[in-house]
C-alpha cells in the first residue's frame, strides 16, 4: 500500500475524469476490480495512471500491477509510456510492493512511501550527471577551495616561513593520500555502475573530512541537492556540524534536524541520529523517499543495524557507509555454530549484513585504510598494552561465566556462576578497586611537558562503579601529590552527571576543572581523569590522551576497538604551552605511545595468546574481600565470598606494539592477497598454469610464518563463505581468475546441472525431487549415511529429507544419484 500526498492523476491518460488524491489517500490494485479480472489486456491501458503537477503537466507514470505479479513486470511498458507523456519518474507497484524509478539515474529502487509533491519537484532539480562525479579532479586542496578559495595568491601562504602558521590559523584541512583514494575508488565504484559504497577507516584517519569531501563531490557535480547524515550517538549530531560548517560552509549550509524542524530544506546537509528518526517511524512522516541524494551512514553496522535499517533503506539514491571496526577480528567464534550468547556472534552478524547492504557482498569494502596502515605511515601510534588481570577477571571471561565457591547465609558451601551484570554487584570490593587505581596511577605514562599524571579515561561497570573509582583515585591522588588537587583530579562522566556532555568538550579543550595546575604556562586540564561507562568512545577526539583503563570486562568487538581508538591520535604537547622558552629543556614532547590498561584479559579474549612482557610483582591484598552491593559501599558478612585463587593482581605486563599491529586490527584477507601478488615466483608460476606449483610453494613458504600467521583455516573464516574453500580457488580469486566465491547453493545448482545434462530425465515432472534428493545427499551426512546403509525408515524422523521425499524420487535414481555423486562430486567443498 502506497501512502499518498496530494496528486491530480489520469486514468489511463484517455479518461476526461480528473480525480483529486487528498494526503491519506491510498491507491491500491484491490481499486481496479470495477475494471473486470482481465483489465491488464485492456486496449485503453487501464492499468496505466499518469500523476500530474500542480500545473497539470505530466509528471510520474504509476504503472500498477496485480498483487500476484512482480511489479517489474510492467518495466518496459512504463519506460515506453512514460517517454511518450515526457515524463522522468516512474512508480512500479502491485500494491504490496512499490520501486521509484528515475530514468536519469537508472534503477528502479524499492520504497515504502508514496512520495509527496514537493519533494519530487526538487527531486526533479538534481539532474545526475555521473560522468561529470567520475570526472571530477579531487587533489589535496579540494576542501581547502571551499574553506578559501584564494589561498595560493596569499603573501603568507607563499612564504614556506610562514606557511604552516597559515594554514593552522585559517584551519585549512588539505586531504591526505588515503583520503583521496578513497574518493577515487568511489569514483571507480560510481564508474562500475554502483550506488553503495563502504569506506573501512580506522579511528583517526579522518573519516568526517572524507565524508566531507564526498559531499562536495556529489553537491559540485549536481549529483546531489541533499544529503542525510546519520549518527548513532547525540553527541556526534553536534560534532559533525561543526566538521562540516568548518570545512564547507563557504557553499553549503549544515543543520542539524531537530534543531531546524521547519527549515531544514534550505540546507543542503541534514545531520540527525538514527534513533529519532525511528522512534514512532517518524522517518515516514517527516521525510518522502526522495528528499536527499546521498545518505552517508556513520559507524554503519550501528547506524543501520536492526529496524534501523529500515530508515536507511527508505531513502532512494547514493549510500555511503563509514565503519572503523574491521570485519575480520574474531577469536574463537565459529560461524558454523553461532550462538546469540556470544556478543560477537551478533556483531559478526551485523557487519557482513553490512557488507551485503553496501553493496560488498565479497567482504572487501570499497576502500580500506587500516589501524596499521596509519601507523606505517605515521599519521597513528600503537598502544603499549599492560596486562593487570586478575584469576577472578579472567576466568569471568569465559564461555561458562565465572564460577566461584561461597557459603550461603546458613553457613553452607555453594558454587556459583555469575555473568557479568552480577559482577560489580559480587565481586567489585572496595580492596579491589583500590587495588586496581593504585596500579592505573603507579604505572601510568606521565605527561612529557608537566610530568603530572597524564590525561586518562577509565572505563567502569557502571555509573555507581564509576562514582566509586573517581573516589577513590581523588582520595589517592591527594596522598601522591600533596596540596596540588582538591577532589578533581578524577572526574565522573556518566549519563546521569549534569553537563556531562559539556565535561568531554572541556577535557579535549583543556579546561575541566581549570588548567595548568603544575606548570602556568602550560595549557593542560586540571582534572586528569574522566571516568565513564559508555561515553567518551565513538567519535570522541582528544590527541593529547596518554592513558585509558579498561576496568570492566568488554564483551564487543566494536567497542574494544573504539575504545582502543581513543589513544592512537598523534600529538605534539609543546603546541600546548604559551612559553616558548622553555622548550629546550622538555626532551620528548612527540607522543609516541599511549598505555591500554587491560585488568580483564580484554586482548585475549579477542586474540588467542596475546603477548604481554615486562612482569611486574604487585601486592597482595589481606584477608577476606567482601562483596559490595549496588546500593552501599560495603556488604555485611553474610554477602561476602571466600576467594580462593592466587592473588587478585598478580603481575603487571606490559607489550610495546610494533609496526605489524594486534592482530585484531589485521587485515588478514587483504595483506594476504598483497603477499602473493608482490611474490615473483607465485605470480609466474599462476600465470604459467602451474597449480601444482603455485600450491604447494604458499604451503611451504607462505602458510605458518610467525611474522604473518597465514593459514587456510584462517582465510576460510576470513572469507565468510557457507563451505568449505580450497586454496586453489583463493588462488584463483586473489589472481583474478574468478570474481567471486560461489556460495553452497550456486555450487549445488551448477552440480545437479551438470547431472541432468548427462543423463536428461525424461521425466520431467520430477526433476524436483531429484534435486532436492541430490542436495540432500551431498549436504547431509545423516541422508547419506541411511540411503548407504538403506535404513529408510530412518527417513520419517529425518529434518533434511523425509520419506515422502525420496518415495517421490524415481526408482532408478535412487541408485544412480548417489553413485554419480560419488564418482564426479567432491563433497570436501560443501561442508561448512
Amino acid at each position: 500500500m502506497l501512502e499518498a500526498a496530494s496528486w491530480h492523476f489520469f486514468a489511463d491518460g484517455n479518461s476526461p475524469a480528473n480525480i483529486q488524491l487528498e494526503p491519506g489517500v491510498t491507491i491500491k490494485t484491490a481499486d481496479l476490480d470495477e475494471l473486470g479480472e482481465n483489465f491488464e489486456k485492456s486496449s485503453k491501458g487501464f492499468i496505466d495512471f499518469l500523476l500530474l503537477n500542480e500545473k497539470g503537466f505530466p509528471f510520474i507514470v504509476l504503472e500498477a500491477k496485480a498483487e500476484d505479479k512482480n511489479p517489474l513486470v510492467g518495466k518496459e511498458q512504463a519506460r515506453k509510456y512514460s517517454r511518450s507523456q515526457n515524463c522522468r519518474f516512474i512508480i512500479l507497484s502491485n500494491g504490496n510492493l512499490h520501486y521509484f524509478w528515475d530514468l536519469e539515474r537508472g534503477n528502479p529502487y524499492i520504497i515504502t512511501a508514496f512520495p509527496t509533491p514537493t519533494s519530487v519537484i526538487g527531486y526533479q532539480k538534481t539532474v545526475p550527471d555521473p560522468v561529470r562525479l567520475i570526472s571530477e579532479t579531487v587533489l589535496d586542496d579540494y576542501i581547502v577551495l571551499t574553506q578559501r578559495p584564494s589561498y595560493v595568491t596569499e603573501a603568507a601562504w607563499k612564504n614556506e616561513a610562514e606557511r604552516q602558521g597559515f594554514i593552522d590559523v585559517n584551519g585549512l584541512r588539505f586531504l591526505r593520500s588515503y583520503q583521496r583514494k578513497a574518493i577515487y575508488a568511489l569514483q571507480s565504484g560510481v564508474k562500475d555502475g554502483k550506488d553503495r559504497f563502504l569506506f573501512e577507516m580506522a579511528t583517526g584517519t579522518g573519516k568526517t573530512l572524507t565524508s566531507a569531501a564526498v559531499i562536495k563531490l556529489f553537491l559540485g557535480t549536481g549529483n546531489a541537492c541533499r544529503v542525510l547524515f546519520l549518527v548513532d550517538r547525540l553527541e556526534l549530531e553536534d560534532q559533525a556540524k561543526k566538521a562540516f560548517r568548518k570545512v564547507l560552509a563557504n557553499d553549503y549550509r549544515t543543520v542539524i534536524y531537530k534543531e531546524n524542524r521547519d527549515d531544514w530544506r534550505r540546507a543542503e546537509i541534514v545531520v540527525t541520529t538514527v534513533q529519532s528518526l525511528l522512534f514512532n517511524n517518524k522517518y515516514r512522516q517527516l521525510f518522502s523517499p526522495t528528499d536527499f541524494d546521498l545518505v552517508i551512514s556513520d559507524e554503519a553496522h550501528r547506524s543501520i543495524g536492526g529496524n534501523a535499517r529500515a530508515v536507511f533503506d527508505y531513502f532512494i539514491g547514493y549510500k555511503l557507509g563509514l565503519t572503523a571496526t574491521p570485519r575480520d577480528y574474531l577469536k574463537k567464534f565459529d560461524k558454523a555454530k553461532p550462538s546469540t550468547k556470544d556478543q560477537r556472534d551478533l556483531e559478526c552478524r551485523l557487519l557482513l549484513d553490512t557488507y551485503r547492504t553496501f553493496g560488498c557482498d565479497d567482504g572487501q569494502p570499497t576502500f580500506r585504510y587500516s589501524l596499521l596502515d596509519g601507523v606505517k605511515d605515521g599519521f597513528l601510534i600503537n598502544p603499549t598494552v599492560v596486562d593487570a588481570r586478575s584469576e577472578i577477571t579472567t576466568q569471568l571471561l569465559s564461555e561458562d561465566g565465572f564460577i566461584v565457591e561461597f557459603k550461603d547465609e546458613q553457613g553452607d558451601d555453594q558454587k556459583g556462576t555469575f555473568k557479568q551484570r552480577e559482577f560489580e554487584k559480587r565481586f567489585f570490593s572496595d580492596a579491589t578497586n583500590q587495588l586496581f587505581c593504585k596500579t592505573f596511577l603507579e604505572h601510568a605514562y606521565r605527561d612529557p611537558v608537566s610530568g603530572e599524571i597524564g590525561k586518562s579515561i577509565i572505563f567502569a561497570v557502571s555509573q555507581n562503579h564509576a562514582a566509586r573509582l573517581a573516589q577513590i583515585l581523588n582520595l589517592m591522588a591527594d596522598v601522591m601529590f600533596p596540596g596540588k588537587y582538591r577532589s578533581d583530579f578524577a572526574v565522573q562522566v556518566t549519563s546521569q552527571i549534569p553537563d556531562a556532555q559539556q565535561f568531554t568538550i572541556n577535557f579535549t579543550n583543556n579546561n575541566l576543572l581549570g588548567c595548568a595546575n603544575f606548570l602556568p604556562t602550560y595549557k593542560t586540564s586540571k582534572a586528569r581523569v574522566c571516568v565513564t561507562v559508555g561515553m567518551m568512545t565513538t567519535g570522541y577526539d582528544c590527541p593529547d590522551l596518554l592513558n585509558l583503563g579498561l576496568f570492566r570486562p568488554i564483551f564487543s568487538p566494536t567497542d574494544f576497538i573504539q575504545i582502543k581508538g581513543r589513544g592512537t591520535r598523534k600529538h605534539n604537547f609543546i603546541e600546548q604551552l604559551f612559553d616558548k622558552d622553555i622548550e629546550e629543556v622538555i626532551k620528548e614532547s612527540q607522543k609516541v605511545s599511549y598505555k591500554l590498561f587491560d585488568f580483564f584479559a580484554n586482548c585475549e579474549y579477542f586474540e588467542e595468546e596475546f603477548n604481554y612482557d615486562e612482569v611486574l610483582k604487585l601486592p597482595k591484598p589481606k584477608g577476606r574481600i567482601s562483596g559490595d552491593t549496588e546500593g552501599g559501599e560495603g556488604a555485611s558478612q553474610s554477602e561476602a565470598y571466600e576467594h580462593l585463587g592466587a592473588d587478585i593482581i598478580s603481575t603487571i605486563r606490559e607489550e610495546t606494539i610494533g609496526c605489524e599491529g594486534m592482530k585484531i586490527d589485521r587485515m588478514f584477507y587483504e595483506k594476504f592477497e598483497d603477499t602473493l601478488r608482490e611474490n615473483a615466483t607465485i605470480v609466474e608460476a599462476v600465470e604459467a598454469g602451474q597449480w601444482d606449483r603455485v600450491i604447494d610453494y604458499v604451503n611451504r613458504e607462505v602458510f605458518d610464518k610467525p611474522s604473518e600467521f597465514f593459514t587456510l583455516d584462517k582465510l576460510r573464516k576470513v572469507a565468510a563463505v557457507d563451505r568449505r574453500l580450497g586454496l586453489r580457488e583463493i588462488l584463483e580469486k586473489i589472481f583474478g581468475l574468478i570474481p567471486r566465491f560461489k556460495s553452497k547453493d550456486e555450487l549445488l545448482e551448477e552440480e545437479f546441472s551438470k547431472f541432468v545434462a548427462d543423463y536428461k530425465p525424461e521425466e520431467v515432472e520430477a526433476i524436483p525431487a531429484l534435486k532436492n534428493y541430490f542436495k540432500a545427499y551431498i549436504t547431509s551426512n545423516q541422508v547419506r549415511h541411511i540411503i548407504e546403509t538403506k535404513h529408510y525408515t530412518d527417513l520419517a524422523t529425518n529434518a533434511v529429507f523425509s520419506t515422502r521425499d525420496f518415495r517421490a524420487v524415481p526408482d532408478q535414481y535412487r541408485t544412480l544419484i548417489p553413485n554419480y555423486i560419488k564418482d564426479y562430486v567432491p563433497l570436501n567443498q560443501f561442508a561448512a
